[in-house]
């Protein structure tokens, strides 16, 4: 819609003028002259057709349309102030931006993010959850948090977190040793990337000397952490990330199987060489710093 509206600076002379009572004043407010000050409401009384203010000894009275006028300008003038305080004060706030795997995600980061907030309040955290590998130039990423065995070339890389496999189940399915697990349910997850030292239900049975079941497990899922819920929920036994259901084994939601852990591979964090933003060095310092409380 087209308005057809006096210039900005008519607008914003009379709105000042009103407020203070004096083209002296509203002038010092915008850094111009009494005289430039005049002009401008001169001409927005003759756009108008309206006188909008009475002229007295060193003061100015409004008229009755310049009553009606004042306000409305100086409501809208107070929310464009106030709009653009607010996106200023919202793009004065660090954002940094954690990539990391879906199961890594919402097991790890997602319970923490509470206490980082009271530790960094000034900084917002925003989480990208992706099993893909994200880039961190095109996807507009500060932190990646990688799962393997690297090398990550074009990144400063700072090992984090060594992971274990065990088989963890729900305390009602009572198994009373390693050798039961042959006759609960076993559940599975898909491995995005085959890797010969990928901790699969394999190996566990390997290195706890087991036979392998010849049937396939009978829950397969493609997220790690649903496998954790459907083990949670009693579904069967899950061969998952220890570090990813502490939290479940320490309320007695879940119970590690007797036998052997595996070795899984280890979470490493990455930055962009050579990164001195201070938000981003204070995040990167507080995830490895919760790291080492879980070694």
């Amino acid at each position: 819609m087209f308005r057809r509206l006096p210039p900005l600076s008519a607008l914003r002379a009379f709105e000042a003028a009103a407020r203070h009572g004096s083209f002296k004043q509203a002038a010092q407010e915008l850094a111009v002259t009494p005289t430039a000050i005049s002009h401008q409401i001169r001409a927005l009384e003759e756009h108008a057709g309206l006188a909008l203010f009475e002229r007295r000894t060193r003061k100015v009275v409004l008229t009755d349309p310049g009553a009606q006028l004042y306000p409305v300008l100086r409501d809208g003038f107070d929310a464009f102030a106030a709009a653009m305080e607010r996106l200023t004060r919202r793009r004065s706030r660090a954002q940094v931006t954690i990539s990391a795997t879906i199961a890594f995600t919402a097991r790890w980061l997602v319970p923490r993010v509470t206490a980082f907030r009271t530790l960094h309040p000034q900084i917002d955290l925003q989480l990208l959850a992706s099993d893909d590998v994200v880039d961190l130039d095109t996807a507009d990423v500060d932190i990646a948090i990688r799962y393997g065995a690297g090398p990550y070339p074009g990144f400063d890389v700072v090992p984090m977190l060594a992971d274990r496999f065990a088989p963890v189940y729900n305390p009602m399915l009572k198994i009373n040793s390693a050798a039961d697990l042959v006759q609960r349910p076993l559940i599975d997850f898909q491995w995005r990337r085959r890797h010969a030292e990928n901790p699969t239900w394999a190996r566990w049975f390997a290195a706890a000397g087991l036979p392998e079941p010849e049937e396939p497990p009978l829950l397969r899922f493609s997220d790690e952490s649903h496998a954790i819920q459907a083990a949670v929920a009693g579904q069967g036994v899950a061969l998952v990330s220890l570090p990813l259901v502490k939290d479940e084994l320490a309320a007695g939601q879940l119970i590690q199987s007797l036998g052997p852990s595996i070795p899984g591979f280890r979470h490493h964090l990455l930055t962009r060489e050579g990164e001195k933003n201070a938000a981003v060095t204070a995040v990167a310092c507080w995830l490895l710093s919760e790291a080492e409380a879980l070694s």
